[in-house]
């Protein structure tokens, strides 16, 4: 904005220095020309007046011997010509008349003219100032006075005034910009301050504020205002996130001890209820776990967002190696990216967490047979994108903007487990690392979501393309409140998944405190809890 300011007001003020310089140059050499002309006029009469005498008389030798004296001293030709317009008296010998300014001038004189307006003589004109004056007697003219001045010194003078002519309108403009750059100054401080306070916000660092004593008023309000609203924001966040830290531990509790009822209840229910005592128990921990993913949403949405430098083709071949052997076992081949290194900037666990969603929504809708794609690339100038692209039955363009709604089911999949928050989670995830999540139809068939993330200062140790993964120990993950499969290796699960038995074996009750990351964030590599092999997650499609 300040190069804005600057491209705005300078050239104005260069204009409107130049507009008062102009004219100053102008008058300036305006005036030097008519005071010379005036002072050669004085000079040109007085040689006429003496020269009627001298050739009334033919007595020339005291008015030439003046005219050379006169020459001499100042370098000024003079000459007398009679009517007959040839040379009676000159004051140097060879005198030539017969240039065109000289000729006109006498013509002039010969007529009884004894007046020439002045023309302005500029510092590029090498051109003599020629002025005439008639010789008279009895009010006949006998003859003329014409004197041929040199213009060196008058160019000279002009030309040295419109260098300090020049100077002042150069010290005008240098003060103009320092003018222009404090005003820019005062009037953009707050504004940049205004500027990086919005940016801190932007990245979650609520106590950054903006110094409102400085600007004009108008400025200053409004980094006023902008102090409170951000104290109001972070007071709402806070009481955001007291609010699901506070209703994560109250409502796990009685969760937890219905269930613990219930089972409790099971050597007295006969026969007839133990269907009813099976559908309570499992709608007990239908409620625990959509409530885990209300709570995940609700911290996805208010947490406050500092990103980190992320290797998004190692989190890529992480979680493919993770999802492999869940995949396998459902039929599905899954590919991911070959090894290399490609940064980006994002909030720890975001892309984890995202891909983990993405995987599973993939693996669990293409159908056995299908291939499910991981592919990393950058996107010129700043960006790098990851794609999770299947094989599947896809979506139309409408259910893939409805599907990052919150608890949009497609009406196919209505029966699928899950509460419809894992994509609206993993959108507003990325979205808060300054990234996008959009979906869109694959080709030939199948559907492709695509995240894309500010990219980092780090560069690509290789080509980065779509291969099979190279197989090895997974890294068993807790993302969103869901723990991860039984298998050897253990594939990791997302939000929504059912509960985990305990290592004792034992049916953990899906009310109770969550292992770390059952609040919505990654546990991190090591974690593994095992779970049933018929674990499913969040049913978006």
């Amino acid at each position: 904005m300040r190069r804005r300011l600057y491209l705005t007001y300078l050239p104005l003020l260069a204009a409107a220095v130049l507009a008062m310089a102009y004219p100053l140059a102008t008058d300036v050499a305006a005036r030097y020309s008519q005071a010379m002309y005036i002072d050669r006029a004085d000079d040109t009469a007085r040689f006429a007046s003496l020269a009627e005498t001298a050739l009334r008389t033919g007595r020339t030798a005291a008015l030439r011997a003046e005219l050379r004296q006169y020459d001499t001293l100042f370098g000024i030709r003079v000459a007398i010509v009679d009517r007959d317009r040839a040379l009676a008296i000159g004051s140097r010998p060879g005198l030539d008349l017969r240039p065109g300014p000289v000729r006109d001038r006498i013509e002039e004189a010969l007529t009884g003219e004894s007046i020439h307006v002045n023309r302005t003589t500029w510092p590029w004109q090498h051109t003599p100032m020629v002025v005439a004056n008639p010789v008279t007697n009895d009010g006949e003219v006998i003859g003329a006075a014409v004197t041929i001045s040199p213009t060196g010194r008058l160019r000279a003078g002009i030309v040295d005034t419109w260098g300090r002519l020049l100077a002042g309108t150069l010290l005008a403009v240098l003060v103009g910009v320092v003018v222009v750059a404090l005003v820019a100054r005062w009037v953009l401080r707050p504004v940049a301050e205004l500027d990086l306070a919005a940016h801190a916000l932007s990245q979650g660092r609520f106590g950054e504020r903006v110094a409102s004593g400085t600007g004009p008023p108008e400025l200053r309000r409004l980094g006023a205002s902008f102090n409170a609203m951000v104290s109001q924001i972070a007071v709402l966040l806070e009481r955001q996130r007291s609010f699901v830290s506070h209703a994560s531990h109250q409502m796990r509790t009685p969760l937890a001890a219905l269930r613990l009822w219930l089972e409790n209840l099971e050597p007295s229910v006969g026969p007839g209820g133990r269907h009813d005592h099976a559908m309570a128990l499992e709608e007990v921990g239908r409620m625990a776990r959509l409530y885990d993913s209300l709570l995940a949403f609700a911290s996805a949405e208010a947490s406050a967002v500092r990103a980190v430098d992320v290797d998004v083709a190692a989190a890529a071949r992480d979680r493919v190696d993770g999802w492999r052997e869940l995949a396998a076992r459902r039929g599905v081949r899954i590919t991911g990216p070959e090894p290399g290194e490609l940064h980006a900037r994002a909030a720890p666990d975001t892309l984890d967490q995202a891909l983990d969603v993405i995987i599973d929504n993939a693996v669990k809708f293409s159908g056995r047979g299908s291939t499910v794609t991981v592919a990393v690339e950058a996107v010129p100038p700043d960006r790098v994108a990851v794609s999770v692209t299947d094989t599947g039955p896809g979506m139309t363009a409408q259910e893939a903007c409805d599907a990052l709604q919150p608890f949009w089911r497609r009406p196919a999949d209505q029966n699928v487990e899950g509460s419809g928050l894992g994509l609206t989670i993993a959108h507003a995830l990325v979205a808060a690392s300054g990234g996008r999540l959009d979906l869109s139809a694959a080709e030939p068939r199948g559907l492709r979501v695509r995240i894309e993330l500010p990219a980092a200062s780090a560069r690509v140790t290789s080509a980065v393309r779509e291969t099979p993964a190279v197989p090895g120990t997974p890294t068993a993950r807790t993302v969103l409140g869901a723990p991860t499969a039984r298998t050897a290796r253990t594939a990791p699960t997302v939000l929504g998944a059912p509960t985990a038995p305990t290592a004792s074996g034992t049916p953990a009750a899906p009310g109770a405190p969550a292992a770390p990351g059952a609040s919505g964030v990654s546990a991190g590599p090591g974690t593994e809890r095992p779970v049933p092999e018929h674990a499913e997650t969040e049913g978006e499609r």
